[in-house]
């Protein structure tokens, strides 16, 4: 693990790579632009290209022997000791459509352990900040997640029902059941909600490594849970299920639902 005393320089630069990632981004929000299409249907743009480029162009200066895992561009020197995972705009979809709840997802590992994580929202001008072993702030303040253990009077998110899919649709919905409310469509902001309070449950399959990679220190840095849909940490081979929760009684109902409901 980094040490302690070394955590304020990497903060530092992960900032510096979000203002820069912002940037760029703003120029492009709510503004006439290519939509294009990738390989797996999902929507880019030259916001999402641009954003990842100017991270990665501050990585390569300040940290030329680390390692970097992006979602736009090829891999760099993955088995680093450092690594850090970039989603220039995690929900592309809410960007393209004017919502202002897309995020862009910083992480570093430090052999393979989930050191740091950002959210940073640029529009709303909203950042969390979670490093391993520290309590998460949100624009400066600390923050954490609500004491709910009663599934029943859960709030549940998820990204979108259509990330279900085959018997991961039914097996969510199952969950969807049990809870008080259910909400869709805010991607990695629902997590940052989690992380404050305001949500307890948040569900979702077909991610990448870079979609979950910043959530893991923002989320267990204000005092929730995030695994797998086993209840197993999240690692590089995560199968794309995630789950996160504000406390182990309520993380051990939701598994447990899931697990219920298999088919």
């Amino acid at each position: 693990m980094i040490e302690s005393s070394h955590y304020s320089d990497y903060i530092k630069i992960a900032e510096q790579m979000a203002d820069a990632s912002a940037s760029v981004i703003k120029q492009y929000f709510r503004k006439p632009i290519t939509v294009d299409d990738k390989a797996d249907d999902s929507p880019v743009t030259i916001a999402d290209k641009k954003s990842e480029l100017a991270i990665r162009e501050i990585i390569e200066r300040e940290f030329p022997s680390h390692g970097i895992i992006g979602e736009e561009f090829p891999n760099k020197n993955e088995n680093a000791e450092y690594v850090w995972i970039l989603d220039p705009i995690d929900g592309t979809e809410s960007f393209i459509t004017g919502k202002p709840s897309f995020g862009t997802l910083i992480a570093l590992m430090h052999n393979n352990d989930y050191v740091l994580g950002i959210i940073n929202q640029p529009i709303t001008n909203e950042r969390w900040i979670g490093v391993k072993g520290q309590k998460t702030r949100f624009n400066g303040g600390i923050i954490s997640v609500r004491d709910c253990s009663s599934i029943e009077k859960s709030v549940l998110y998820a990204t979108a029902p259509k990330r279900f899919k085959g018997k991961d649709a039914a097996i969510f919905n199952a969950l969807a059941d049990e809870v008080k409310l259910v909400r869709y469509s805010a991607d990695c902001y629902a997590y940052g909600l989690l992380s404050m309070g305001f949500v307890d449950i948040v569900c979702d399959a077909g991610l990448e490594l870079y979609d979950f990679a910043a959530l893991i220190p923002v989320i267990e840095g204000a005092g929730g849970i995030i695994t797998d849909w086993s209840g197993s940490k999240l690692t590089k081979n995560n199968d794309g299920r995630v789950i996160a929760t504000t406390n182990k009684t309520l993380h051990k109902k939701a598994i447990n639902s899931l697990n219920k409901h298999k088919i």
